[in-house]
Order: structure tokens, then sequence, then C-alpha cells
């Protein structure tokens, strides 16, 4: 296999919640890393869920797992379906950290935790962001979606396995 230095990787991300289940949530991420001539070095999955959540921290969950599976120092291009990410993380971070994590309006940014462990992430990594129509065929996009709404059902049962318990 080619040296980490080598490669450049993907990240297709993905966050569900279970609106059946209040507050039961998975994520998931494939990984993907490419030789320099486009050719897949090695793929996996990572993926996992809560039972007290938010669709929103599924979704910044299944980047932030994503980017720990990799090297820090490497080239990485994250395709996601959330824009509430994605332009959070663009336009709005930056204004945030230096506001004291607190949006224009005044109040607290929500997800704040999340959002300074993904700035961690990034920061050490060369990251590119590109956003993917979710729920539209692309196939890798759909495979993160699988995996993430997987681990909802599986956090589901687990919670209603300890309410009967």
């Amino acid at each position: 296999m080619a040296s980490p230095s080598d490669l450049t990787y993907e990240i297709w991300s993905d966050g569900a919640c279970d609106h059946k289940t209040p507050r039961t949530g998975g994520y998931a991420a494939v990984l993907i890393a490419r030789r320099s001539d486009g050719i897949t070095a090695k793929q996996w999955e990572v993926f996992g869920g809560a039972v007290k959540t938010t669709n929103n921290q599924m979704e910044l969950m299944a980047v932030i797992t994503g980017l720990r599976e990799l090297p820090a120092p490497a080239r990485v291009c994250i395709f996601i379906d959330s824009t509430y990410v994605k332009e959070n993380f663009e336009d709005r971070l930056e204004g945030w950290q230096s506001n004291g994590w607190r949006k224009a309006d005044g109040k607290e940014v929500m997800n704040r935790e999340l959002w300074e462990e993904l700035s961690t992430e990034v920061d050490c990594r060369k990251v590119k962001w590109v956003e993917v129509p979710g729920h539209d065929g692309v196939p890798l996009n759909e495979r993160a979606d699988q995996l993430a709404c997987a681990q909802v059902d599986a956090y589901a049962k687990r919670s209603r396995l300890r309410r009967v318990e």
C-alpha cells in the first residue's frame, strides 16, 4: 500500500434521526484512500449512534468520526449532503469562535462541543468540502445513509429494550 502522504482521502458522510423514537440517531462515513493515479488503495466504513441526539449532531459526528480515522496531515475531500455542517463550517465557524461562541443574534451556538471537535480535526488536515444531493442516487452517499439509518434502528432497539427492563 502507498504511504499515507501519497494518498488522498474521501469521506462520504451522513447522519440520521428517527422521528418515531424521539432523539435516536445514527451516523456513518464511508472512507476511501486513493493513490495518485486515482486507484482505490483502501475503502472502509465507520459508524455509530446515540439514544438522545439530534440529526444535526449526527451529521457532525459522521464527519468528525471520519476525520479521526485519517492521518493528521492528510488531504481530504468531504462529500456531504448536510448544508447545516458545510455552510456553518465554511461561513460561520470563524465568526462564532471570534465572538465567544455566540451567533450574530447573541444566542449561544448549538452543538458547540461538536463544532470545536470538528474544527480541531479539520485544522490538522487539508480539507475540501463538496456538497452532494441527498437521497439522489449518489452511490457512496446512499451507502453512508444506509449505514446511518441502520444505526438509528440499532439504537432505537436498544432504547426500547432499556425501557422494558
